[in-house]
């Protein structure tokens, strides 16, 4: 089997290890990969963008490719998927109306409304000043974002008015997002532990993955700028295995019955961020494809064959049976350049990735890579993704950062408490 991933970050480095390790895959193409992903067994580079669809669709027609897999988010949204299925190649994603489910945080509230989802009480606005008048009379705090895709950073929580107005300035009139900030959606502020609830969708059955739970935020305590994510483990205690079912039926099951009503079934992974309330859980995002960091501790657990999983979601026939795991917990840290997610330095060397991977249980994974002549240096923000898998989360915990101490980056920075709210609240759960 002949397969195309596309993208070059930690989810493609983790998505293409797994299918590497799949019954009857003979190529993982990847395009464009990082350091990581060329380090890979019988894993080839493809240098094209991950927003050339047309040249995607060319590459995969030409090299017989069984299966397209695309990683971000863009491809999604510009519709790599409908291309790929006009060229009648498989694609693991959701067409591009359904990827407006993240490309649009509007149209997800229009969904979520129509589909009796749980989520915070929004407006939409495409005026400055109707949006400044509302945040006037709304009161902090409040939550603002960008209606449209900027890499896991357009939102800003702001805990006061002015910090609320200063977000809208940033936002809709100084562009900070491009068009993506033309139109915003403010939303109440609320409180409670996140959660990350991802599902297998073959168009109309949905199957849980376990719960995670991502680090949003760049430093300690969960202070500081948002980012694309610091790290993650799985499970999340605060979503226990148990309830899945439920939250399947709550969240994801909903929106999939009114995308088929459209005429758009949903193929792919579809995923609901969750804010764990005192008045129960309320939806914050939909993302259409693995989260990053999220799915470098999901693959780790994963026991099933991803690409078996994957052809049944594209063939309509995905029965829960298929999808196991390893009941060991995953944690996974990111090292990230210094200053990320503002301004940060590139080109610095990183020595002792592969002392970590020597390590039992642990798999270092890329993002911001490149790999010349056996050397590996920074070229993003977000640079490796040490991840791990031990008998409890605090054993992952302990494994990923005693793996990290292998590791030598110059001008790098990484969150030190990944995985302590899920600790702390299994302890607690313990002593009760």
């Amino acid at each position: 089997m002949r397969i195309l991933v596309i993208g070059s970050g930690g989810r493609e480095h983790a998505l293409v290890w797994k299918l590497c390790r799949c019954e009857g895959v003979e190529t993982v193409f990847v395009a464009p990969g990082n350091g990581g992903t060329l380090g890979e067994e019988n894993v080839v580079h493809v240098p094209l963008a991950v927003d050339g669809i047309e040249a995607l669709v060319d590459f995969a027609r030409k090299e017989s490719i069984d299966l397209v897999v695309p990683g971000p988010e863009l491809p999604l949204t510009l519709g790599i998927g409908d291309a790929m299925a006009r060229a009648g190649i498989p694609c693991f994603g959701p067409d591009a109306y359904g990827a407006r489910l993240e490309g649009s945080k509007a149209f997800a509230k229009e969904i979520m409304q129509r589909a009796g989802i749980p989520t915070a009480e929004s407006v939409v606005c495409t005026d400055y000043a109707r949006a400044c008048d509302y945040v006037r009379e709304k009161g902090a705090p409040l939550v603002i974002k960008a209606d449209g895709l900027a890499a896991g950073k357009g939102v800003v929580v702001a805990a006061t008015v002015v910090e609320a107005l200063a977000a809208l300035e940033e936002i809709m009139c100084k562009k900070a997002f491009g068009a993506s900030g033309d139109r915003v959606v403010i939303e109440e502020f609320l409180e409670g532990e996140e959660a990350s609830f991802l599902c297998f969708c073959d168009g109309t059955t949905a199957v849980p993955l376990p719960s995670a739970q991502d680090h949003k935020a760049a430093f300690d305590g969960d202070s500081g700028p948002n980012t694309g994510g610091m790290g993650a483990y799985s499970p999340a205690p605060v979503l226990p295995d148990a309830d899945a079912g439920v939250m399947a039926e709550r969240v994801i099951r909903p929106i999939l019955r009114e995308l088929a009503a459209d005429g758009h079934p949903f193929v792919g992974v579809l995923y609901a961020g969750l804010m764990m309330t005192s008045t129960g859980p309320k939806v914050l995002e939909y993302n259409v494809r693995f989260g990053d960091p999220e799915c470098q501790p999901l693959l780790m657990r994963l026991d099933s064959d991803l690409v078996q999983i994957m052809m049944a979601c594209v063939q309509g026939r995905l029965d829960a049976g298929m999808v196991s795991y390893h009941a060991q917990p995953a944690l996974g840290v990111v090292l990230a350049a210094r200053g990320y997610p503002g301004n940060y330095p590139k080109g610095m060397p990183i020595v002792g990735i592969e002392e970590a991977n020597y390590l039992p249980g642990v798999k270092v994974f890329h993002s911001g890579t490149k790999r010349e002549n056996g050397v590996v240096t920074a070229q993003g923000g977000r640079v490796l993704c040490i991840t791990a898998l031990g008998d409890t989360l605090e054993e992952a915990q302990e494994k990923a950062y005693a793996a990290l101490t292998h590791i030598e980056m110059p001008e790098s920075q990484f969150r030190t408490d990944i995985g302590r709210k899920g600790i702390l609240r299994l302890q607690k759960q313990k002593s009760q």
